[in-house]
């Protein structure tokens, strides 16, 4: 139900004492004042607290249920990352302020670049992107100015066929050309493939590390040292550091950029395009080409460096997303570096004993006996024997109270599931949705329709997503309120 369907005339939420004061009119506000009553609904306080803590509880949440999206790593979010986040002293502050007022939080943005300087073994981090895919097109510019600053025409970037979709675009927009990289029947980068494509012409090989099958690269050593030997880098995709962090550093099997999502392995709510961070971190021979300002530390106290000689410029106002470093400094600060290495190890376990409850249910993407963690099934078998498909299994899941895993990527996989359950579930968590997949696969044997037509108990039955993504209804117009409660019958 829709507020203004309660609506009732003359209903107020708050009433305000008379005024005691002449009141005056402002003339230069005039021709902002509307000419007619605005069409809001007339509700109590109560009833709208009612009403929108209803709508609340139809939500999916990470609060609520269990979120298993394959490369975005949805983990459970410590609340007193909020509360430090949230108190006064950063929250009321505005980056025109001088440094002087502003020595706590620098401190914070100086202290976290030092924290992922150890954790990733880079030379040097930029914080000012604010999404993996900011950091991406960030890394790519700095490589693009180390070139031109060369006087070299290096216009390929390498993509194995495995990338999330940004690595491509984000080549797109700074100016390279991809050349895409076959992946292997054992789940890895095709190494005859990529020595192929591999010659002077080519920028740097976009990589991830682990990559979207859940599959750590095992030859990284060996394509870092190949690329280095043409004059190439090689760049890391940090979207799934989570399988890593504490364990190995890309710095030292020889990643030359690379960016992190701090939303995703180090805590900050996020979905729905924010908020995020994504900073780069790159090796020394890119230092000078870093965007500004950067926050260093002077004696005691802490102020902005000069630009580098060569910077690329400002890649975002200001200092990046700070309110989402600074959620990430909480979560590394609470952590020993003992604890940063078992949230890896945890995350893997749990991947791989939801794939050992799964394998036998759903066939593996590709033919794999242990994953990092996440890990991909295929539906294609389901959908040949039953007509049901990854879409109406990931929809009928929503009616046994979880939220569906990424569907239909990565690409090489045609009906692929790409579940990743990070450290933070529970191993009831996790047995209660592979039973749940596993049920669907005997429902969609049995009685098929049952899956085609799902969701079954949610709020909103399935929707033409289609016709949602090109026309979206985002505006309620009210005309009067007779035509309202014509168009909500």
């Amino acid at each position: 139900m829709l507020i203004f369907q309660k609506s009732q005339p003359g209903r107020v939420g708050l009433r305000v004492p008379p005024l005691d004061v002449p009141e005056q009119e402002l003339p230069e506000l005039k021709p902002l004042r509307r000419q007619q009553k605005a069409p809001l609904p007339e509700v109590s306080q109560l009833e709208v607290v009612r009403h929108f803590s209803r709508l609340s509880q139809k939500n999916f949440s990470i609060d609520t249920h269990f979120y298993p999206l394959g490369s975005c790593t949805m983990k459970y979010n410590p609340r007193i990352n909020e509360r430090i986040a949230n108190l006064d002293a950063f929250r009321h502050l505005h980056p025109h302020q001088p440094p002087e007022q502003l020595q706590g939080i620098l401190q914070v943005l100086y202290e976290t670049k030092q924290l992922l300087k150890k954790i990733t073994g880079m030379d040097e981090i930029c914080l000012h992107p604010v999404a993996g895919a900011h950091g991406e097109l960030t890394a790519l510019l700095l490589l693009r100015a180390l070139f031109e600053h060369k006087g070299e025409e290096r216009p390929f970037v390498l993509v194995p066929d495995s990338a999330h979709g940004t690595n491509p675009a984000s080549c797109a927009i700074a100016g390279f050309r991809t050349k895409k990289i076959r992946t292997g029947a054992d789940g890895l980068v095709d190494m005859e493939d990529f020595c192929a494509q591999l010659d002077e012409k080519v920028a740097a090989l976009m990589l991830t590390n682990p990559n979207t099958l859940g599959l750590f690269e095992k030859n990284i050593a060996k394509i870092s040292q190949m690329l280095h030997q043409k004059g190439a880098y090689l760049y890391m995709d940090g979207a799934n550091l989570n399988a890593i962090v504490g364990i190995t550093r890309p710095g030292d099997f020889g990643v030359d950029l690379l960016h992190m999502n701090l939303h995703k392995t180090f805590s900050t709510p996020h979905g729905g395009g924010g908020p995020g961070a994504g900073p780069v971190g790159v090796k020394e021979e890119f230092r000078p080409f870093l965007p500004y300002p950067d926050v260093e530390k002077q004696g005691e106290r802490y102020g902005f460096s000069p630009p580098p000689p060569h910077t690329i410029g400002k890649v975002r106002a200001f200092y990046g997303n700070v309110g989402v470093v600074l959620r990430a400094f909480c979560y590394l600060r609470s952590h020993s570096w003992k604890d940063i290495g078992n949230i890896a190890r945890m995350a893997v376990l749990n991947a791989n004993y939801l794939l050992a409850l799964l394998k036998n249910a759903y066939p593996l993407g590709y033919d794999q006996k242990t994953c990092m963690h996440e890990f991909v099934l295929d539906g294609s078998s389901l959908k040949k024997e039953t007509g049901v498909r990854t879409l109406d299994v990931a929809k009928r899941l929503l009616d046994f109270g979880f939220h569906p895993p990424t569907i239909y990527f990565p690409l090489i996989v045609p009906e692929a599931l790409m579940i990743e359950p990070t450290e933070t579930e529970s191993r009831q968590t996790l047995e209660a949705f592979a039973q749940a997949l596993c049920q669907i696969v005997q429902e969609a044997r049995e009685n098929p329709q049952l899956c085609a037509n799902a969701p079954h108990h949610m709020p909103r039955k399935r929707l033409n997503e289609l016709q949602a993504a090109r026309n979206p209804q985002v505006i309620f117009e009210e005309k009067s309120n007779e035509k309202r409660n014509q168009a909500l019958l």
